[in-house]
């Protein structure tokens, strides 16, 4: 069994897929499958042993055609993607069965359910979705004091991002008990900085600053390594997920029904009740940012001591 699975575009949605290939990949028994997508979400599912290519996918048409010429015919195609690039990619391909997600069918649950709902409809199974698997061993750890990432991104946008001095007070406050590793992708050095600096005027020096220091492998082991995650609706959150990592989640403009930790014991998240709540926009609509701005530390603090 021959299996073409385009995957998405994000880290936190490839990582929110794997329960759903799983139950794929348990169906038919140990099939050969080749991934299509995003570099970040290639780097992150490559390892599970069914996967023997991985090709990455362009935005270019024309680039993309001649991918598709190269490829072999498929038993089953699946992509987790909605749009018209997908659309194109489906038609192309030499399959016998062809499915694609939409978004606008799987409304309701978690983002993992939809998933693995838009499976088990394709299939006409009835599998449910276990826990995110990404197929890597935690990393050994060095050093016997703990380790607390901090994760104060999102590549969705500012509105669901906490404030520097917040995270920065929260590592304050543990780091006579934890060594810190600051995370950040390209584009969020600033907010990354910002933190290093309270903490340079804290006099707390224990810390790493590591954003857009990591590439995806890197970081799925530094992350696989930590004791403690503070960090908002993210990519990286859906990591510390898969190696169930202690995790402090911190939301405001998204949904937490739709995208928090998917079967984490470990972790808890903290958000305010405001009628405006989930407004789902990168930006804040009202321009008051209450969401993130009425959190505190003491909040955060408060989970932290609670997951103990």
């Amino acid at each position: 069994m021959k299996i073409l699975i385009e995957t998405p575009t994000w880290l936190g949605d490839a990582i929110m897929i794997t329960p759903a290939i799983e139950n794929l990949t348990n169906f038919f028994n140990e099939p050969k499958i080749t991934l299509i997508g995003s570099s970040v979400s290639i780097n992150v599912l490559k390892n599970n042993p069914l996967v023997i290519q991985t090709h990455l996918i362009s935005k270019n048409y024309i680039s993309l055609y001649k991918i598709i010429k190269g490829f072999d015919e498929f038993d089953i195609f699946i992509t987790f993607r909605g749009s018209f690039r997908s659309r194109f990619l489906k038609f192309f391909i030499s399959s016998k069965s062809k499915f694609q997600f939409n978004k606008h069918i799987y409304k309701k649950g978690h983002q993992v359910e939809k998933y693995n709902n838009f499976i088990n409809h394709s299939l006409q199974t009835s599998s449910f979705a276990s826990n995110l698997i990404i197929h890597r061993k935690k990393k050994d750890k060095n050093g016997e004091k703990k380790i607390l990432g901090l994760n104060p991104g999102a590549s969705y946008g500012s509105s669901k991002r906490w404030y520097p001095k917040e995270f920065a007070d929260v590592a304050l406050a543990l780091s006579s008990d934890y060594d810190i590793v600051i995370f950040g992708g390209y584009g969020e050095q600033d907010i990354a900085a910002d933190i290093e600096k309270y903490l340079n005027e804290y006099g707390v020096q224990n810390y790493q600053n590591l954003a857009a220091k990591t590439s995806i492998d890197e970081l799925v082991s530094h992350i696989s390594s930590l004791d403690l995650f503070i960090t908002g609706d993210s990519g990286p959150m859906h990591l510390a997920a898969a190696f169930q990592i202690p995790t402090v989640t911190i939301f405001g403009s998204t949904n937490h029904k739709e995208t928090s930790q998917w079967m984490n014991d470990n972790g808890v998240f903290v958000r305010t009740s405001l009628a405006c709540q989930p407004c789902m926009k990168r930006i804040c609509p009202l321009k008051h940012h209450n969401c993130m701005k009425l959190l505190k530390a003491e909040v955060v603090l408060k989970a932290v001591q609670g997951l103990n």
